[in-house]
C-alpha cells in the first residue's frame, strides 16, 4: 500500500510517516522543508519526499502525486504564531481537503481511496447528537470568532461529512479527533470512542501525538478497523494508567 501524507513535517505528521513505514507501507510525504523530517526516516527506500506547499500545487500536480496511492492522510495545521493563526491561508485544512478529494476524483480510482483527516475533539460531529454544555457552547462560539484555525477544522470535517458523505464511490473518510495533545516517546495503550466522553473545554483528556499517529496508520493499514470507523469522527484518548 502507498499513502500520501500532507503536513508530513509537523509534530504529528512526521510520527505518522514513521508509523506507516513501520507498518510496511510506502509513503509519499509532501513537505515544504525536508530538513524537518527525522533523520531516522529520511533515507528510507519506501519514502518519497515531495518538496512543495500543498496549496501551491496545480490540480494536475496534485492528481499526479495521488496517482497510485491507496490512502491520503492530512496532519495539516496552523503554526501557533500570530501569522500562522491570523494570516493566510485562513482555510488551509479545508482547502487542502477539498482539493485532495477533487484530485482523487479526477484520477477515477477503481476502488475508493481512504482519506484520514486529523481534526480536534473541540469540533462536534453534527451527524450525531453530541450533547455539550451551555458553557462549552459559549466558549466554542468565542473560538470561532477569535481563532480562525478552529473554524478551519470545523469546515474541513464538514466538507467530508456533507460533500463526500457516506456513499461516495471514490473517497471514504475518517476524521480523527484527538483530545489534548502531548508528546510521548513511545506508543502506549489508547481508547477510541465515537464521541467525546468528557468536555474538550472544561475536562479535557490527553493523548500522545504518537498514539494518534499509530491509530491513523492502523486505520489505513487494517481494513477491519477502517470498516468500523469509516464515515465517522472517532475521539482518541491515551489510556489512563
Amino acid at each position: 500500500m502507498t499513502t500520501l501524507v500532507v503536513g508530513a513535517s509537523g509534530a504529528t505528521g512526521r510520527l505518522l510517516v514513521a508509523q506507516l513505514l513501520n507498518q510496511g507501507q510506502h509513503v509519499k510525504a509532501i513537505v515544504r522543508s525536508a530538513e524537518k523530517l527525522p533523520e531516522a526516516i529520511k533515507n528510507e527506500s519506501r519514502l518519497t519526499v515531495i518538496k512543495a506547499s500543498i496549496l501551491e500545487l496545480s490540480d494536475a500536480e496534485m492528481a499526479e502525486h495521488i496517482a497510485g496511492c491507496d490512502a491520503v492522510a492530512s496532519c495539516l495545521g496552523h503554526n501557533l504564531t500570530l501569522k500562522g493563526i491570523y494570516g493566510k491561508p485562513r482555510r488551509l485544512v479545508t482547502d487542502a481537503t477539498r482539493r485532495l478529494c477533487n484530485a482523487i476524483n479526477a484520477n477515477t480510482p477503481k476502488k475508493p481511496i481512504k482519506y484520514v483527516l486529523m481534526n480536534t475533539s473541540g469540533n462536534r460531529n453534527r451527524d450525531l447528537d453530541e450533547p455539550i454544555s451551555f458553557g462549552q457552547k459559549c466558549v466554542i462560539a468565542l473560538l470561532r470568532l477569535l481563532l480562525p484555525p478552529h473554524v478551519d477544522n470545523e469546515k474541513a470535517a464538514d466538507y467530508l461529512r456533507t460533500n463526500i458523505g457516506q456513499n461516495d464511490t471514490m473517497v471514504e473518510w475518517v476524521a480523527v479527533r484527538p483530545d489534548g495533545l502531548i508528546d510521548e516517546p513511545m506508543v502506549t495503550e489508547y481508547e477510541v470512542y465515537p464521541s467525546p466522553i468528557r468536555s474538550a473545554i472544561f475536562d479535557a483528556g490527553k493523548v500522545s501525538r504518537i498514539n494518534v499517529a499509530h491509530f491513523m496508520a492502523t486505520l489505513i493499514n487494517n481494513d477491519d478497523l477502517w470498516q468500523k470507523w469509516k464515515g465517522q469522527m472517532p475521539v482518541i484518548y491515551s489510556k489512563a494508567e
